[in-house]
């Protein structure tokens, strides 16, 4: 009997002679490898090498754009802009809040005092004093993290159609490295995080959460002295990544995933999902990123042992690694989030005080320290930081019932990013002297989404189809804001 892979006549060859079935690639092993690239090459009709050659147009090779990121350190529950960034030191308490200011490297331009190190540091970074949150809400947080204001489930069942800003961004542009994703989320709930929508599934962001190792916080913030996550790069006992690629199983799957192909995007995400699996199971680029043990001792203490502080880390390592976009759920409740302070008798949230008082000095270290990270290891110019929630907080404090907290206030809210090569060193935009309302220069989700797109080359005129094959505008009524450029 002729060998198994091989012509069965001298000079002939067979249909998967563009496979290279006798080549070593990925999870495929002798014995298993021409009926593997078969059933691949029924998926879409697609080669591999059809396959490989989509995979480096995305990521940026064979002089294609230069590597950038976003870290999107995702505040949820809504900060409060009064008592942050635009704070209002002549006013009355009730108003002013319980904070003093403090002055920053920027003439004449205050902030809140428990963010001395962003004082320090105010010439390398850009606050946004007048976004116009109204619309945005949250459980899901949707409206700023897709740019649009119809993305709001609440009101429209067709807002979860609308594909996230980081989303079009793996489509359009993909990982800055063939062997890492390109959009990656840590989520305490996925209600705090937007999907990829009408792009379909192979667009969510990857799960952080799997890859890594992280502490265990419980919902009020408490460190419990457990770790979970970083399941993905484990295998069971006795099975090796040679014996993997060798079971019957992946077979099974594969026929089983075919019979199951239907119009709504699944052939689209088990080829995405197939093609990120064997990169990351059995490359070495994104084991190593997400592996924090391999982080000099002195780089984690820097950061520091908290939560949020050692996937502010993660997400430096990831995007350094080739990772695009990366999202950090700043929370430690699975609901509304940890920044909705409503008030002290509301629990977990606590008010101004004794809610957002312990989180500011954490914040602070935490921003301040990836932004001069990245710059001391000469990555500030490619990677753009954004730190924002969904709205701002009332001007008036006291709501419902409590001592000091403020309630949801979308009619303006402050914001701000350092890093990606852009002009920092600046304020944009201002509230009246409540700090209720725009004054001047409103900055929309639309814009925010054109600045995305325009720093990371994606044309403001680019389009997808919705599910009901409408075409969409991934920027609605939005501009890029000039300020930065």
């Amino acid at each position: 009997m002729p060998r198994r892979g091989r012509p069965t006549c001298p000079g002939h060859g067979h249909a998967f002679v563009d496979f290279h079935p006798l080549d070593r690639e990925g999870l495929v092993v002798a014995g298993r490898r021409n009926m593997l690239k078969a059933g691949l090459a029924g998926m879409a009709g697609l080669s591999l090498p059809a396959l490989l050659r989509m995979r480096e147009a995305r990521a940026g090779l064979d002089g294609g754009p230069p590597p950038k990121s976003v870290i999107l350190l995702w505040m949820t529950g809504g900060p409060s802009q009064i008592d942050t960034w635009d704070p209002k030191p002549d006013r009355p308490v009730e108003n002013r809040g319980p904070f003093g200011t403090i002055q920053t490297k920027l003439p004449g331009i205050r902030i809140c005092e428990h963010l001395p190190k962003q004082a320090a540091i105010l010439d390398r970074i850009t606050l946004i004093r007048s976004v116009d949150a109204r619309g945005s809400n949250h459980e899901p947080n949707t409206v700023f993290q897709t740019g649009h204001r119809a993305a709001e489930p609440r009101v429209n069942p067709e807002a979860k159609d609308y594909p996230s800003i980081a989303a079009v961004v793996a489509k359009h542009r993909g990982a800055n490295h063939p062997g890492m994703p390109a959009n990656v989320g840590f989520w305490r709930s996925p209600s705090h995080i937007a999907f990829g929508g009408a792009l379909g599934q192979q667009f969510d962001p990857f799960q952080g959460n799997s890859g890594a190792r992280l502490p265990v916080y419980d919902l009020v913030g408490n460190d419990t002295g457990r770790e979970a996550g970083g399941e993905l790069f484990k295998l069971p006992s006795g099975l090796d990544f040679g014996r993997l690629s060798a079971r019957r199983a992946l077979l099974a799957d594969l026929d089983r995933l075919r019979r199951g192909l239907d119009l709504a995007g699944t052939m689209a995400a088990t080829d995405a999902f197939h093609r990120q699996a064997v990169d990351l199971l059995v490359g070495d680029e994104a084991r190593r990123a997400f592996d924090l043990e391999l982080e000099p001792t002195a780089s984690r203490d820097r950061y520091g042992p908290h939560l949020w502080c050692q996937q502010a880390l993660l997400a430096r390592r990831l995007v350094e690694a080739g990772v695009t976009f990366v999202t950090l759920d700043l929370s430690y409740h699975t609901a509304s989030g940890t920044w909705d302070n409503h008030g002290d008798n509301i629990p977990p949230y606590g008010g101004i005080s004794r809610g957002l008082k312990p989180l500011l000095p954490l914040f602070d270290h935490l921003f301040t320290t990836l932004v001069l990270d990245l710059e001391e290891r000469g990555l500030v110019d490619r990677v753009l930081v954004i730190a924002m929630g969904e709205f701002g907080r009332t001007p008036t404090m006291g709501t419902q019932g409590s001592t000091d907290g403020r309630d949801h206030w979308p009619e303006v809210m402050s914001m701000a990013l350092a890093g990606g090569g852009l002009r920092h060193g600046q304020v944009i935009g201002a509230t009246d002297r409540q700090g209720g309302s725009i004054a001047e220069r409103p900055v929309t989700p639309g814009d925010l989404a054109a600045t995305l797109y325009r720093y990371f080359g994606v044309p403001l005129d680019t389009q997808y189809a919705d599910l009901r094959g409408r075409p969409r505008n991934v920027v609605d009524d939005g501009r890029a804001i000039a300020e930065l450029f």
